[in-house]
């Protein structure tokens, strides 16, 4: 094969092998960005088999391509990938249909082309790419790379997201519950997305938009995680559609199902969705695991499944039965039952179970009996972001504290948390990921991003020293405001561990912003020092004072912020009309972020003096423009999570 680039006249071939949606996709995506990197045109002619000695570019799988000098692409499970270029004739390979898309957008990667942040707006491709030459052959640091739902959303913030994740090297998507109400009917009824509407969202529009979402994930053969929370009411006839619903009592019958708590059988605040059952009836685990049983028959698109308890805590049951074994022994026991219905119905699929809340306390009876039906979900919720997983941690050597039924204090600290996902090593062996919430309500209190993105990053590469198979982000779908740097920096690190991260931030930065890409770095990183992420979290005290896991002697800087972003806007200003359509809209969206950054800066200045009255005079000006704003920048700021998280800090 020649390494010389594409004569002047001569069209690119592009030849996928076989049938295959996800091969036929990643073909289809290939001829259309070489098309733009190169000023070429580029046409697609699919082929039953691999010739060698015919021109092109071949698109498949190992299995279709004789890949024996990439042994990495043998195993279907490992997302490996193999490209070899050289030219416009070459092969680019994947260890099944999904990674045949991911080598496909790696291969434009090292072409130049980058995804910044979900949505049309992110995508860079550079034009008058001569050389179209290329070998590589990698595997993926971590097996789950993925994505859950969550925020407020609409149809097309969860296409684009799904559209992103295999363009950075993810490979699997979480829809929960059943249909993702709740997340969709914030954004329909209670956000912009009501805007014309003469009706509430219904069920039935998130199921129809659920339908098209599988598509969009079963199009790019993504790992399909699915529900999770639910199955402690849903198959008790009270549907789990969200929290944020008016309060409901059990129907009579339904009540002798329900935990008993402070000698009461009843709906947990009113919401089924945080009520816990009385796990030691075995008719309780008998309904559930019928219903998930059912569930699992209708939905065979569905490739790991999700099996929680209730999303809420310190409310386990207290009756005789209950009380003479930890709730993970009885969820342990719950999930052995799932096991055996399933495997005599000959469904296959995956069950992910989590340690959260209650469940950190490790089972003292029950041990998973089949683990390879399991996946082990790590859900540090309670976690602070101001510290990565670090050495100390890693060894999970603090001791636990001592369960307390209903009276439990949840770990803040890393130390602790790693110690709790230590102790359910003597239950269960086997695959697991964390299941971490960086970019769900943290990424809020540092506006710069800069040293949330960090601490992500950190956290992704030490996961394989936890014995953690990847991370599913939980998170809203639009977290890229200012930048999309916190999804770039994970991407990268579930790809590679190894890449550091200032060479990731670099890179991102020089494709979302262009020329001036290190001034906005630079201001970026210097509003995150100003706004003191460790003080907003509460991990520090302020003059030199500490609490939580932080140590630090300076004073937060609130009152300088409106002075540097003052003194930045004629960079944005110069930036707006650049040509290059992602660094523009890189830039407009900073414009944005500068003006709610100025009202938001003197909120916390003053809540920080002590003021309340002005602080919520600011944050009420802050909540205004974004909502004001929020059709400018939907993309990429979810306004209703935005504001509903940090409301609560301005309270008067």
């Amino acid at each position: 094969m020649s390494n010389a680039p594409v004569p002047g006249d001569a069209s690119i071939l592009v030849r996928p092998i076989g049938t295959h949606p996800t091969v036929i996709y990643a073909a289809e995506e290939l001829a259309r960005c070489l098309g733009r990197l190169s000023g070429h045109s580029a046409v697609i002619e699919c082929a039953g088999v691999y010739d060698p000695a015919i021109a092109g570019l071949w698109v498949g799988t190992s299995e279709q391509i004789n890949a024996s000098a990439c042994p990495q692409t043998q195993s279907k499970d490992a997302d490996a990938i193999a490209i070899k270029v050289a030219g416009s004739n070459g092969t680019i390979v994947g260890a099944n249909h999904r990674s045949v898309l991911l080598a496909v957008y790696r291969y434009l990667t090292h072409l130049g082309c980058r995804w910044v942040r979900p949505g049309l707006d992110g995508e860079y491709i550079p034009a008058g790419v001569a050389d179209l030459s290329c070998e590589l052959v990698e595997t993926p640091s971590y097996r789950h790379r993925g994505v859950c739902i969550e925020g407020a959303v609409g149809e097309e913030h969860v296409r684009n997201m799904i559209e992103w994740l295999p363009r950075v090297g993810m490979n699997a998507y979480f829809t929960q519950f059943r249909e993702s109400f709740t997340f969709f009917d914030r954004w329909y009824t209670h956000s912009a997305g009501k805007t014309g509407r003469d009706k509430p969202f219904s069920i039935d529009e998130a199921r129809t938009i659920m339908k098209r979402v599988v598509d969009e994930i079963r199009k790019r053969s993504l790992i399909y995680h699915a529900v999770g929370h639910g199955w402690t009411c849903d198959p008790f006839g009270m549907p789990g559609l969200g929290w944020e619903f008016e309060a409901v009592t059990a129907p009579p019958e339904v009540e002798r199902f329900l935990a008993l708590v402070n000698g009461k059988r009843q709906v947990w605040g009113g919401i089924p969705l945080n009520t816990n059952l009385c796990y030691s009836n075995p008719e309780v685990r008998r309904i559930m695991v019928a219903d998930i049983v059912r569930y699992a028959s209708e939905r065979p698109e569905v490739d790991l499944l999700h099996v929680w308890l209730a999303d809420g805590s310190n409310n386990q049951c207290e009756c005789p039965d209950c009380a003479v074994a930890r709730p993970s022994d009885f969820y342990v026991k719950l999930l052995n039952e799932l096991d055996v219905a399933l495997t005599a119905h000959g469904l296959p699929l995956k069950i992910v179970f989590l340690i959260y809340v209650d469940l950190l306390w490790p089972p003292q009876h029950e041990r998973i009996v089949n683990p390879d039906r399991f996946v082990l979900m790590f859900a540090p919720i309670t976690r602070s972001y101001s510290k990565s997983l670090s050495p100390e941690a890693v060894s999970g050597d603090a001791a636990l504290p001592a369960y307390e039924r209903n009276r439990l204090v949840f770990p803040r600290n890393i130390e602790e948390n790693v110690a709790f996902l230590r102790g359910w090593e003597t239950a269960f062996r086997g695959d697991s990921f964390d299941f971490d919430y960086h970019m769900m309500w943290d990424h809020y209190n540092d506006p710069g991003y800069s040293r949330a993105a960090a601490v992500l990053h950190e956290d992704v590469r030490r996961l394989g020293l936890l014995g953690l198979n990847g991370l599913i982000s939980c998170q809203t779908q639009r977290a890229a405001f200012p930048t999309g740097l916190m999804l770039y920096a994970m991407a990268a690190g579930l790809w590679n561990k190894d890449r550091a991260f200032t060479a990731i931030e670099e890179d991102y930065y020089r494709a979302a912003f262009g020329p001036d890409w290190a001034k906005a770095r630079g201001y970026l990183s210097e509003l995150s020092e100003m706004f003191d992420p460790e003080y907003i979290r509460g991990d520090r005290e302020a003059s030199g004072g500490s609490s939580g896991n932080v140590r630090c002697d300076r004073m937060p800087a609130f009152e300088r912020v409106p002075e540097a972003i003052e003194a930045f806007r004629p960079v944005i200003e110069a930036n707006l009309a650049l040509a290059e359509p992602v660094w523009a809209a890189s830039w407009a969206y900073l414009r944005e972020h500068a003006d709610l950054c100025a009202c938001l800066a003197r909120a916390y200045a003053a809540r920080y003096r002590g003021d309340m009255s002005e602080a919520k005079k600011w944050w009420d000006a802050a909540a205004k423009l974004a909502r004001e704003r929020e059709r400018k920048v939907e993309a990429v700021l979810d306004v209703y999570l935005f504001t509903n998280t940090l409301a609560r800090r301005f309270a008067s």
